[in-house]
């Protein structure tokens, strides 16, 4: 007989305790192979595919699109064929395609757990989630018998097996199998068993409750004329990368004294320079990469703005590493990738990288680890046609240098009036980590290297 094995939502990384199902990627009943991936998911870092350490025919699956799913819940059901024998006696098992799995001789059914590629295994956390009425698990498809789930130990689907028998009905139960579902209504107010679910076989899903919250919301300002119309608000939920962005930027204000300081800046030589760089074969050079340069240079000179204060507030982290975070428009909203190491790279290699970051943020394949660690964020809002901001700080790191559109403007230069190409730069900083003498002398020699890029060269 073959054996059911629950694969529950792995930890992620980076704290994170639950994620969004984006994307089915299998139905029950299809058979996959060890470390096929079985769902997208939507993380507050990214939407990344989860891939399952099991091989064999998939029997349930749990979570609907656009449900939240907590760290250590069950994500799917797998029914595994055993070693030859029939029993799991310190062989293997065996999957589609060949696919195996060593089994320790003395573990059972339920004690074995395959790490999962590129995650490693989460511990449960908590008791499993409740299954409605006792016939098995609530999923987006009830688990068939086992008969349909069957495979042989060379991967090819087995003869039938009688069906299982009926269930007695028990008590109604509200269909509902996600706690944080449970959750949300139990904190808003909702009396769950009043609503009607719009899940497979009128499951209760997120989405239910909060069309409740908001109905219950938008009644009040229903007025007793009831011939009119009331103008009605809807009501976004935060969820996801926008949920996780709204929680960094209130800390962020909440916790960070930050101050702005600004200047207007020529920067006729600094496009001068690039349109040079660029007449020359080999990879262009964008605005972006010549500005990045100019940080990681005026961050060797200002290390003190290349940290973060700790969590306690006690002492100030100096990172020997600078960390370049750069803002980016993706398919989710505005995200934060991170240039490793860019002290380290070249201008050219500065501009590659932050291409092939650029387009990973436009096509949402970002991965956690490519948002995440920054000690520096450069923001060129000027991609916006703006010229000016008082951004807040990209919690925990202490300064953010913005860089506005850069536009013909008349300027005195060389004691004459003349069109020049002008930009505003503002930076931003964590008032606990310097004083604006620190700060000043940081942006003033930024603005210094955009005015006269040979400067540079003093300091590579």
């Amino acid at each position: 007989m073959p054996v059911v094995r629950e694969f529950r939502l792995p930890d992620l990384g980076e704290g994170l305790t639950g994620a969004e199902v984006v994307r089915w990627m299998v139905e029950v009943g299809d058979v996959i192979a060890v470390d096929q991936p079985v769902v997208e998911v939507e993380t507050a870092k990214a939407v990344v595919e989860v891939p399952c350490p099991y091989g064999g025919v998939v029997t349930a699956r749990y979570g609907g699109e656009g449900e939240e799913i907590a760290v250590g819940a069950p994500l799917v059901t797998v029914a595994v064929a055993p070693a030859e024998g029939g029993a799991l006696d310190g062989g293997v098992l065996d999957g589609p395609g060949g696919a195996s799995a060593a089994v320790p001789a003395d573990a059972s059914a339920a004690e074995v757990e395959r790490p999962l590629v590129g995650y490693g295994v989460a511990e449960s956390r908590g008791a499993r989630r409740r299954r409605v009425g006792g016939a098995g698990p609530a999923a987006v498809a009830a688990p068939a018998p086992v008969a349909a789930a069957a495979v042989s130990a060379a991967g090819a689907p087995a003869a039938a097996a009688p069906a299982a028998p009926a269930v007695p009905a028990g008590p109604a139960v509200v269909p509902v199998i996600s706690p944080l579902v449970r959750r949300l209504a139990r904190e808003q107010g909702v009396d769950l068993a009043a609503l009607t679910g719009s899940g497979p076989d009128g499951l209760i899903m997120r989405a239910d409750v909060e069309r409740a919250v908001a109905a219950k919301v938008a009644a009040p300002a229903v007025t007793a004329q009831a011939a009119a119309p009331a103008a009605g608000a809807d009501v976004v939920p935060l969820r996801g990368l926008r949920k996780a962005v709204a929680d960094k930027l209130s800390r962020s204000h909440r916790e960070i004294p930050a101050a702005t300081c600004w200047v207007d800046a020529d920067a006729t030589e600094l496009m001068a320079l690039r349109r040079q760089l660029n007449a020359t074969a080999g990879p262009k050079v964008s605005v972006l990469a010549l500005l990045a340069r100019i940080c990681t240079v005026a961050l060797a000179r200002f290390p003190e703005l290349n940290s973060s204060v700790t969590e306690d507030g006690s002492g100030i982290v100096r990172h020997s590493a600078v960390h370049l975070g750069f803002a980016a428009q993706g398919e989710r909203g505005l995200v934060v990738p991170v240039v490793r190491d860019a002290q380290r790279l070249s201008t050219e290699q500065l501009g590659e990288e932050l291409g092939r970051l650029t387009e990973s943020a436009r096509k949402g394949s970002l991965t956690p680890a490519e948002l995440t660690g920054g000690t520096f964020t450069l923001n060129n809002y000027g991609v916006f046609g703006v010229d000016g901001s008082t951004p807040i700080l990209n919690h925990p790191e202490a300064a953010m240098l913005g860089v506005g559109r850069i536009v013909a403007k008349p300027w005195v230069h060389g004691g004459e009036l003349a069109v020049r190409e002008v930009t505003q730069l503002s930076f931003t900083f964590d008032h606990r980590v310097c004083d604006g003498g620190t700060a000043g002398g940081f942006l003033r020699f930024v603005a210094d290297c955009v005015e006269q890029p040979g400067m540079l060269l003093r300091q590579l």
